[in-house]
């Protein structure tokens, strides 16, 4: 498994049994947060452990954090111990919502130095609609050591984002939806609008309409056309509080355009300190697609 796979339904049933892939669920809902535990309870791909994004896939919220902090390291490597990843342990993540949560887990553990991590692309839905096995038994597994690894991934503080922008060595992309991004609707957050400077991608570009991923070419194409003359390595993505804009990171990874860092704390951060620059629904967006 290359650290940026595409595993298939296929791929994923022919390991069911494998002791050495651990299969993670992801799925979550922002509007009702125990949906997501309530949905694995329900029935999942047999072996999954479930992963809840604000207990497990992030840390305590503080005064000048975003809505979804990035978790303590040696915490996050202790739990991953705990699920029964080890350093060569092969990782499939999924959710519902062709990957939007998962890929914040594929982050993370690329964060932490895991290269074996990939997404099951069109996930619970494709291994539904693939007449595969459901389970509603919830896994243990004896803890393994997960090992303190060099980072495979980076990310940005809010200090070092208005630093990139103001001396244009940044390209800062948002992968909220347009209308959050152009400010004319904001459900989760207090302020509405975008860091000045920034371009809007919407994850749901990364898609198919059966919530599969575009093919890497067509990524490829997409995403050259966003960044322009920057290289990987000067884009920066973000979004509401760091989770989605994973997406955009694993999409252009498939892409083969590997580099990009993650600006972690993303909006819900950025408006915590009145005086970082908003710009708001009067304000001429910058939008790219």
């Amino acid at each position: 498994m290359s650290r940026t796979a595409l595993i298939t339904v296929g791929e994923l049933a022919a390991h069911l049994q494998d002791p050495d892939w651990r299969i993670i669920d992801c799925r979550f809902s922002l509007a009702d947060t125990d949906a997501g535990y309530r949905a694995y309870a329900a029935g999942h791909i047999p072996g999954a452990i479930y992963a809840d994004l604000d207990r497990d896939l992030s840390g305590p919220i503080t005064e000048s954090s975003g809505r979804h902090p990035l978790p303590e390291r040696e915490q996050l490597r202790q739990r991953l111990g705990g699920w029964g990843i080890a350093a060569q342990t092969r990782v499939v993540v999924y959710d519902d919502a062709g990957g939007a949560f998962a890929a914040r887990l594929w982050w993370l553990l690329r964060w932490m130095g895991h290269e074996a991590v990939g997404i099951l692309d069109g996930g619970f839905p494709a291994w539904l609609a693939a007449d595969r096995p459901v389970d509603s038994a919830e896994p243990h597994y004896a803890r393994r050591d997960f090992p303190e690894r060099p980072p495979l991934a980076q990310w940005l503080s809010a200090e070092q984002v208005l630093s990139g922008l103001a001396s244009g060595d940044m390209l800062l992309v948002d992968a909220r939806a347009a209308p959050r991004f152009e400010g004319t609707e904001e459900p989760l957050d207090p302020v509405a609008g975008h860091v000045p400077g920034a371009l809007n991608r919407p994850y749901q570009d990364n898609l198919s309409d059966d919530g599969r991923f575009l093919p890497s070419p067509q990524l490829r194409e997409q995403f050259q056309a966003l960044i322009a003359a920057h290289p990987p390595a000067q884009v920066v993505h973000m979004c509401g509080s760091g989770v989605t804009a994973c997406h955009n990171l694993f999409a252009m990874e498939l892409a083969g355009l590997s580099g990009a860092g993650l600006y972690a704390g993303s909006w819900s951060e950025w408006i915590r300190d009145p005086a970082r620059p908003v710009a708001g629904p009067g304000a001429k967006a910058n939008v790219l697609s």
